[in-house]
């Protein structure tokens, strides 16, 4: 257990950080999925519009150290070459 003012004052703060993360990463998936759904049925107005949607936010995760960088990298890379392959 914490002895120190500073150590306390730190798990609260990381309590804090875990729940708005758990919840960034949450809704960064959701949108990934509406992106792969649209893509599984063949519709690619909705899913460049989900692509749009999903890719700020991706890189919003990259910037708050939520997700790594290469990881987004790679799927935004594979997402956007799924999209462009609907015919």
């Amino acid at each position: 257990m914490a002895n120190t003012p500073q150590a306390k004052k730190r798990i609260r703060r990381n309590q804090a950080r875990t729940v708005v993360n758990k919840n960034r990463v949450s809704r960064i998936r959701t949108l990934v999925k509406k992106v792969e759904n649209a893509v599984a049925a063949g519709d690619k107005d909705t899913a460049a519009t989900a692509l749009k949607a999903a890719q700020p936010e991706m890189a919003r995760g990259v910037a708050k150290g939520v997700l790594h960088k290469n990881t987004v990298a790679r799927k935004f890379s594979r997402l956007t070459k799924s999209v462009n392959a609907i015919a």
